[in-house]
C-alpha cells in the first residue's frame, strides 16, 4: 500500500486556480461517502482551505493512486481540466513530511498562523465521522495534529504571527498610510471577517459596516466592534461613503459585480475605492478593477505585505523542523509494522476461531461444570493459543521492513491458508481487535 498526496496550495497555484478547486465541507463529505467507487483507494481525507486544496489516501499503487485522485477531483469539481502544471504528488516519507509542515504552519502563507491547525482537524474528523480512515490514516493524522501542537507550544513560531485578516488590515494601512478617520465595508461574518473587523477597529477605522446575507449575523458581529449591519442585497450602497470593502464569504460566486460597483462609482464622484478580497473562491468579480478609480486586491497579493516578524519565525520554523524531523521518524518506525497487521490479524483470528470451536466441543462433552472451572479452562485455551503464536508473530515483526517481509507474508498465507476466506468467517477487524487485545 503507498500513503501519497495530491494537491495544489498558493505556492504552485495562481487564486483563479485555487478556487476552482476550492470545495465546501457538504462537498467533500459527498464525495468520501462514494469513495469505494474509486479502484485501488482504501482511505482518504480531503483538506481544502483558501490557500490549498489536497487529497491524502491510501493507494495500491502511486501511480495508479494519483491517476485515481485526479479522477475524484474532476468528480467533485465538476472540471476535467489538466492540473499537472499546479499540482503535487508526494508519496511514503514525503508526503509525511509535508502533511507535518502544513499542520505546523510551515507551508502556510504566513508561516506560524494559527488557523491551519484547526483545519487539519476538521478535514480528519469529517473523513473520520464518514468511514474513510483506517489504520495508516487515523494514525498519520494523529501524529501531525500532535506535531502541530508541539511545533506550536515548543517553538517561537506563534509569537507575533499574523493571520490573512492582518494582513489584510496591514494592506490598506499601506494603501492608505493610516486608516483613522476612514470607514470600511465587510462581506462576511465568518471568523476571518470577524478578525478583519477587529483588526480594523484596532488601527484606528471610524465607521464599520457588515454586510452578511443572514442579517441576524451581521448584526451579532458588527456589534463586536461597534458597527452597523447592512442589508446584504443592497450592500454596495454604503460605497458611497466607506473607503475599504473587505469580502470574505463563503459564496461560490462572485457577489461583487461590475455592474454593481459602476453605479456606485458614480456616487462618489472620482472618489477611490479600495477592494480587498480575501475569499477563495474569490467574491469579487476580477473586471470590477477594471473599473477607472477601483483597486482590487485578491489573497495572493497579501504575500507582499511587509511582515515586521517574518526574519524570527523563519529562525523557529528552523527549530519547528527538528520537531518534524523527530516525528516523521517516529511515526516511520511505526508504519514500518502496518504492512504486516492484516496478516497477524487473520492468523490470530484463525486460531483464535479454532479455540473457541474445540472449547465448545469440549465443554459440551464435559457436562455440567461451574462457572469458574469454565473460566479456568477458555483461560487456558487462550494462553496457549497465545504462547504459540508468540515466536511467529516476533519473527515477522523482526522482518517488517526487510528483504525477507514479503517471504514471511507468502510464507504464513501459504502454510495457515489466510489467503482462504471460509463463508463463516468473522470480520478481519474483528480479528484485528482480538490482535490488538493480545
Amino acid at each position: 500500500m503507498q500513503l501519497i498526496v495530491l494537491g495544489l496550495n498558493h505556492k504552485t497555484a495562481p487564486v483563479e486556480v485555487r478556487e476552482r478547486f476550492s470545495l465546501p465541507k457538504e462537498k467533500i463529505k459527498q464525495g468520501l461517502e462514494h469513495l469505494g467507487e474509486y479502484e485501488g483507494i482504501s482511505e482518504a481525507v480531503i483538506l481544502s482551505t483558501c490557500n490549498r486544496s489536497e487529497i491524502y489516501a491510501v493507494a495500491e499503487k502511486k501511480e495508479k493512486g494519483a491517476h485515481m485522485l485526479k479522477h475524484i477531483w474532476a468528480d467533485l469539481t465538476g472540471s476535467d481540466e489538466d492540473i499537472s502544471e499546479y499540482s503535487y504528488v508526494f508519496a511514503e516519507e514525503a508526503c509525511i513530511r509535508h502533511l507535518f509542515s502544513v499542520a505546523s504552519s510551515l507551508d502556510s502563507l504566513v508561516i506560524g498562523e494559527g488557523q491551519i491547525l484547526s483545519q487539519v482537524k476538521d478535514a480528519y474528523t469529517l473523513a473520520h465521522s464518514v468511514g474513510t480512515t483506517s489504520t495508516i490514516l487515523n494514525t498519520l493524522f494523529h501524529r501531525a495534529i500532535m506535531t502541530g501542537k508541539r511545533v506550536r507550544t515548543e517553538t517561537r513560531i506563534a509569537f507575533s504571527a499574523v493571520s490573512v485578516s492582518y494582513a489584510a488590515v496591514e494592506l490598506a494601512r499601506e494603501i492608505f498610510g493610516s486608516l483613522e478617520n476612514t470607514s470600511a465595508l465587510i462581506f462576511g461574518a465568518g471568523k476571518m471577517a470577524e478578525l478583519t473587523g477587529e483588526n480594523l477597529k484596532g488601527r484606528g477605522v471610524k465607521k464599520i459596516f457588515v454586510a452578511n446575507r443572514h442579517i441576524e449575523k451581521a448584526v451579532e458581529m458588527a456589534a463586536k466592534f461597534d458597527g452597523e449591519a447592512v442589508p446584504f442585497d443592497s450592500a454596495l450602497e454604503r460605497t458611497e461613503t466607506v473607503d475599504i470593502v473587505v469580502t470574505s464569504t463563503g459564496a461560490p460566486h462572485y457577489v461583487v459585480l461590475p455592474w454593481e460597483t459602476q453605479l456606485a462609482m458614480k456616487k462618489r464622484k472620482g472618489r477611490p475605492l479600495v477592494f480587498i478580497d480575501i475569499a477563495v473562491p474569490r467574491d469579487v468579480d476580477p473586471d470590477v478593477g477594471n473599473i477607472k478609480g477601483v483597486t482590487v486586491y485578491n489573497i495572493d497579493d497579501l504575500e507582499e505585505v511587509v511582515d515586521e516578524h517574518k526574519a524570527e519565525r523563519e529562525r523557529e520554523a528552523h527549530e519547528a523542523k527538528k520537531i518534524i524531523d523527530e516525528e516523521v521518524e517516529s511515526v516511520l518506525d511505526k508504519f514500518q509494522y502496518l504492512s504486516f497487521q492484516p496478516l497477524m490479524a487473520r492468523l490470530s483470528g484463525r486460531a483464535d476461531k479454532i479455540r473457541r470451536r474445540e472449547l465448545r466441543r469440549a465443554l459440551g462433552k464435559l457436562g455440567s461444570i461451574d462457572e469458574e472451572d469454565e473460566k479456568i479452562i477458555e483461560n487456558m485455551s487462550r494462553m496457549i493459543v497465545r504462547k504459540l503464536l508468540r515466536f511467529p508473530m516476533m519473527e515477522i515483526n523482526a522482518s517488517a521492513g526487510t528483504e525477507r517481509e514479503q517471504f514471511y507474508i507468502d510464507a504464513m498465507n501459504k502454510l495457515f491458508k489466510l489467503d482462504f476466506i471460509e463463508e463463516d468467517a468473522e470480520s478481519e477487524s474483528e480479528a484485528h481487535y482480538r490482535y490488538a487485545q493480545q
